[in-house]
């Protein structure tokens, strides 16, 4: 087991250089100037050759690529992720002011995806190409179709329009307000976990499928045992192994689709940081938020592996 988690750390560690390389590379050549979008192109215009050579000197954009990226990584080994361009605060003190609310949000997105999406994998499962098992597969279907930032703001504009209600702007965080901090979660939690649950409706109901067919299922119901006992404590505990595996990668997927559906309900999360700095190409708070949704979904993908081999010791050996 130890030999198997080490081989993870390593592929791991290899897969976030690969990826700093790779972030870097397409934050340099993206169209555009640093100067124009922090001074605008009239104030670009105005600005002399030694002045925008100073600012760039300044910025540490005039250096070799090479010796610009060393830079990079040794400011990340020392917790330094840079300043915005237009914003007094660090980079690190967006993510601990932001990033809680981010969490949160997969966090809520990825129980209710458990919640909505076991018990619909389990019922149509049971009872393949019934009434239920079609209405299943088609809301699953539907909430795949359809993207979660639209869904985001219709909802935003039924409550504004029938209700009224305007869910509060400012951050705030669970312990210090923990109504006000639920008012801000939710909304995009319930829209990505929606999303989220039809996926796990989907894949369960398949695995669920194929491990009730399985020789020792049908000897457990020979031997007299409950139905719901053997979907229970046999068939369930060996289908869910492919959804534990998805919902690992799912979790990781929200911080991306954290972007729009943030956006749209306007929660001061990283992705809505994130949909800023693209606005307004500042370029140290995108190449360094997005490096850390990579490490992020990276050691996600790591801590899924290592749990999936402590729940089926088939996995560790090969």
């Amino acid at each position: 087991m130890y030999s198997y988690i080490a081989r993870r750390l390593v592929f791991g560690a290899l897969t976030v250089i690969g990826v700093s390389i790779m972030v870097f590379v397409v934050m340099r050549i993206l169209p555009g100037d640093p100067l124009v979008a922090i001074f605008g192109p009239e104030g670009f215009v105005k600005l002399t050759e030694k002045e925008r050579a100073s600012y760039m000197a300044e910025l540490g954009l005039s250096d070799p690529l090479w010796v610009q990226y060393l830079a990079w990584v040794k400011d990340i080994v020392r917790g330094n992720f840079g300043r915005s361009f237009f914003r007094s605060e660090s980079v690190a003190e967006m993510i601990l002011r932001r990033g809680p609310l981010t969490a949160e949000i997969a966090l809520l997105s990825v129980m209710l995806s458990w919640v909505v999406g076991i018990p619909v994998a389990i019922i149509s499962a049971l009872k393949p190409n019934s009434v239920a098992d079609t209405a299943a597969r088609f809301v699953s279907i539907l909430f795949l179709a359809v993207p979660g930032f639209w869904v985001g703001m219709l909802i935003v504009l039924a409550l504004l329009f029938w209700f009224g209600y305007r869910a509060p702007m400012a951050g705030v965080s669970f312990f210090a307000d923990p109504l006000g901090n639920l008012q801000l979660v939710v909304g995009p939690a319930i829209v990505l976990g929606l999303g989220q649950a039809a996926y796990i409706a989907r894949m369960g109901r398949s695995s669920l499928l194929e491990v009730i067919r399985e020789d020792y299922v049908r000897t457990a119901r020979a031997k007299g045992l409950n139905n719901r006992l053997v979907i229970a404590l046999h068939a369930l505990p060996n289908a869910l192994l492919p959804v534990i595996t998805l919902s690992g990668v799912l979790l990781g997927l929200v911080l991306a689709g954290s972007i729009p559906v943030e956006r749209a309900f306007g929660t001061p999360g990283l992705g809505y940081a994130m949909f800023t700095a693209v606005s307004e190409r500042d370029v140290f708070v995108m190449q360094n938020l997005v490096f850390l949704y990579a490490v992020v979904f990276v050691l996600l993908n790591i801590v899924v592996d290592v749990t999936i081999a402590l729940l089926d010791p088939r996995i560790r050996y090969r």
